[in-house]
This record gives C-alpha cells, structure tokens and sequence, in this order.
C-alpha cells in the first residue's frame, strides 16, 4: 500500500520549535513502520503556511493502522485540526 502523510500547521497554533518537534515525530514513526520512504515533502521557508508531507509505502496490514493511529494521536497532542492518510489506489509508471 502506498500512502501520502500530509501535516500542516496552517492556523498558526504551534510554534517553530513545536512545529519542528511535531514533524521529527511523525517522521521517526513513519520511518519506523514503513517498508519504504519514497519522498517528504516540506513548504518553502518563505510560505504563509507550514506543510510537510510524506509518502511512504507499507506493506503489513497491522503497521499500516498502527501508523495510522499515531499519526491521528499526534495530530490531537499537537492540536491540530487535521491531518491526511490518502491511500494511493493504483500506481501507474509511465
């Protein structure tokens, strides 16, 4: 299964610092849980808004939802309002 990880802090709430602990923390249990990282994505220094984003691929069922869950975990202790898991349903390399 392949899967895009967005994050955003785009209201502001979390500082530098907590932004920058709160990425560090989705990226240890994404790099912990899955098979393969294919790429992380961040926003430009000089954008409004903060945006990371990964894609990674996972292949056990159990450790697909257990990273599933963490990342909706973190995203409550950080107080966000929102995160993303968006399965990619087929591939297609061209």
């Amino acid at each position: 299964m392949i899967v895009y990880i967005p994050i955003g802090n785009s209201d502001d709430k979390l500082t530098q610092a907590q932004w920058s602990a709160f990425v560090a923390e989705i990226r240890q249990w994404i790099r912990h849980h899955a098979d393969r990282v294919h790429g992380e994505w961040f926003s430009a220094p000089d954008a409004e808004w903060q945006n990371a984003c990964w894609c990674a691929e996972l292949n056990d069922v159990d450790e697909a939802s257990k990273l599933r869950r963490m990342v909706g975990y973190l995203r409550e202790l950080n107080d966000q309002d929102s995160a993303a898991w968006a399965v990619v349903p087929e591939t297609e390399f061209i």
